[in-house]
């Protein structure tokens, strides 16, 4: 409801100092810990976090793109429930789909998750965007980020990258894995993305399916 710099800094007037919005916004500045929250100035009173699937690609997507350069990508996320969805099929404001019960569908979905890495990584502005799928789970959600890569490399390459990213400047913030995990390993998990390393896939040595 409050995802504009005007709606937000209602919280203000009634004596908030500092206002973060737990979604994308139109208007204020975006920030991803561990992607660009070292641009934050202290005069900036309202901002936001983006999403939760942007805070799962958005360090991702720095790590690949900085070693190898992501030329276009899609994105999907497979999402757990939300609290916007119905518990049985209902009226919808925003689209017949979004109506359909939550606990016995999979419901494809729109997203501005990837659209939000090109606010926080510039460089990846207008190359990648997204859907969702929204399934019965209560907890815990992937992103499949598929894309093409300026520089040839294998997907061993990229999860090497990854994993050494994971244990040093993003360390707390990407994780790595390459245990046999589902989804319910994760709940409870702190780090903003956990990339799985043996569900992603590589067609060649520019374009690969990476799962986090």
């Amino acid at each position: 409801v409050f995802t504009t710099l005007d709606k937000a800094s209602a919280h203000k007037k009634g004596g908030a100092k500092k206002v973060i919005i737990s979604a994308p916004s139109a208007d204020a500045p975006m920030f991803v810990v561990g992607v660009n929250e070292n641009t934050y100035e202290p005069n900036m009173d309202v901002v936001s976090n983006a999403s939760c699937t942007t805070n799962c690609l958005a360090p991702l997507a720095k790590v690949v793109h900085e070693e190898f350069g992501i030329v276009e990508g899609l994105m999907t996320t497979v999402h757990a429930t939300t609290a916007t969805q119905k518990t049985v099929d209902g009226p919808s404001m925003k689209d017949w789909r979004g109506g359909r019960g939550a606990g016995q569908n999979i419901i494809p979905s729109s997203t501005g998750a990837a659209k939000a890495v090109g606010k926080v990584l510039p460089d990846l502005n207008g190359k990648l965007t997204g859907m969702a799928f929204r399934v019965p789970t209560p907890n815990v959600s992937v992103v499949d980020l598929t894309c093409r890569l300026q520089k040839s490399a294998s997907y061993d390459d990229v999860k090497a990258a990854i994993k050494y990213a994971s244990e040093g400047p993003l360390h707390g913030i990407l994780g790595y894995t390459d245990e046999d995990v589902v989804s319910n390993d994760f709940v409870g998990d702190s780090r903003s993305s956990i990339f799985d390393s043996k569900a992603g896939i590589g067609l060649s040595d520019s374009f690969m399916k990476l799962v986090s």
